[in-house]
Order: structure tokens, then C-alpha cells, then sequence
């Protein structure tokens, strides 16, 4: 469900799962840490690269594996999963086609550059499901984006078109969905004639300013998160999603 391709270079992690529609589990979490982590300890990869199939990207958490493995607090494969996203010092590349939802949609605030083919979508419906963003999209999203777009994103939940995202200062290249994956991987092929140190180099200096701030965020965050997820009105409306999704 998560298949490693390395090519020269570039190190790609391609979510494989069109079936739940790249939901990811606790599994999927445990093998992205890995991958992570894998990638970065590595001088021969100078990008890392993150893909779903064609048409989806991923919609976000698999929320029967969520009910059964809820992330409730620092010791668990979501989280882990998020501090390899977080700590990565390589340069990170998503190419997204189709569906980001959720963790799909705030796992890409933390690429350094990002293409999505002209049919992607993002959204984080947390409000929704009586939950909080997590991710540090607390800090990132309003940093990227400005205040009023994020809170606009974060409060309603609502699908945002590639166009938007791209005119907001989500997206860095918008393509067809055929060039989407040639794109991406051309981006991070030219980064792998640069020199390693000064590509993590420049990553660490721009991402300085946030990056001190950002674990405290996402701790404050994810207990908030876990709090929510017990709420009675959370677990109700999990439950009908649920339902929803098996009739």
C-alpha cells in the first residue's frame, strides 16, 4: 500500500491503495515513518518524492482504522509519521492528482514545492467531523496562505480546486494530469545535480523561522485532537460517516 521507487537521486513514495482510495491505516503510517527516515539517512537521495495513483491522492485517514487505532497521543504511528514528515531535511516534492483529504491535504504543507494536476482537489473537513487540524496546520496554512484563506479552508471543510490553491500560494506548478508525474519527477531530478548541503542547507534556513515554533504547535494540536476524538459529538458523527460509507 505504500511502494518505495528510487531512481538515481530521487527517493519516491507512492501511496497504493485505490481500492479505500488511499486511505491510509496504521500500517500505511508505519511504512511512511520508515520510508522517511530511510530516505533522509541517505547521501545518495537528494529529493524526496510523494505520490498517490492516478486520480487520487489520498483521502486522508482510513476511518475504520481510525476508530480502532485512534492517535491519542505522541506514541503512535500517525505521530511518529508526522515528526519524519516534519524533521525531513531533504527537499520534499508532492504531485498530487485527484483527492487530498484531510491529513492528504496538511501532510503537503510541509513539501517544498508541490504540483497538482488540474483536477485535484484539497480539503481538511476537520470542523466537520468535530475535530481540530492537525499537522501543524495551525501555523502553516495561515503562513502560506494568509489568515482569512485559512480560515476560510479550516472552518468550512469545503473542496478546494487546483486553480484556487494554486492562486493562493498552495501549489507551485499546475498541469494535466498526464504531465502531472513527469513534472514531478523532472523537479526533483534537477534537484539531484545540485549539491546535497546546500539544498538541506537552504531548507533548514527557510523553514528556521517556523520550525522552532512548529513542534510546540503540533503538541498543542494533537492533544486538542485527541481530546476531540473522545467528545460524544465527534464519536457520533464518526460513526455515521461510517455508516454512510458501508450502505
Amino acid at each position: 500500500m505504500i511502494r518505495i521507487e528510487r531512481a538515481g537521486t530521487t527517493f519516491a513514495i507512492r501511496i497504493e491503495r485505490p481500492e479505500k482510495k488511499n486511505a491510509l491505516n496504521i500500517e500505511m503510517y508505519a511504512r511512511f515513518n520508515a520510508a522517511l527516515r530511510e530516505a533522509d539517512a541517505d547521501d545518495g537521495i537528494h529529493a524526496v518524492v510523494l505520490l498517490g495513483v492516478p486520480g487520487i491522492f489520498t483521502a486522508g485517514n482510513d476511518i475504520k482504522d481510525f476508530i480502532v487505532n485512534p492517535p491519542l497521543g505522541e506514541d503512535t504511528e500517525a505521530f511518529r509519521f508526522l515528526e519524519a514528515l516534519t524533521s525531513l531535511r531533504k527537499p520534499l516534492i508532492a504531485g498530487v492528482d485527484g483527492i487530498a483529504v484531510g491529513v492528504g491535504a496538511t501532510m503537503l504543507l510541509h513539501c517544498d514545492l508541490l504540483v497538482a494536476s488540474t483536477r485535484a482537489t484539497f480539503s481538511m473537513p476537520f470542523v466537520r467531523l468535530g475535530l481540530v487540524p492537525e499537522a501543524g496546520s495551525s501555523l502553516l496554512l495561515p503562513a502560506l496562505v494568509g489568515h482569512t484563506t485559512a480560515m476560510e479552508w479550516l472552518l468550512l471543510g469545503d473542496a478546494i480546486d487546483a486553480a484556487t490553491a494554486h492562486k493562493a500560494g498552495l501549489v507551485n506548478r499546475l498541469v494535466t494530469p498526464e504531465a502531472l508525474e513527469l513534472t514531478t519527477l523532472e523537479l526533483a531530478q534537477r534537484l539531484g545535480q545540485l549539491p546535497l548541503a546546500a539544498l538541506m542547507g537552504t531548507k533548514s534556513l527557510v523553514r528556521e523561522a517556523t520550525q522552532s515554533r512548529l513542534r510546540e504547535v503540533m503538541q498543542r494540536e494533537g492533544k486538542m485532537f485527541a481530546e476531540r476524538l473522545m467528545a460524544p459529538e465527534t464519536i457520533a458523527r464518526f460513526m455515521a460517516f461510517g455508516a454512510k460509507k458501508t450502505t
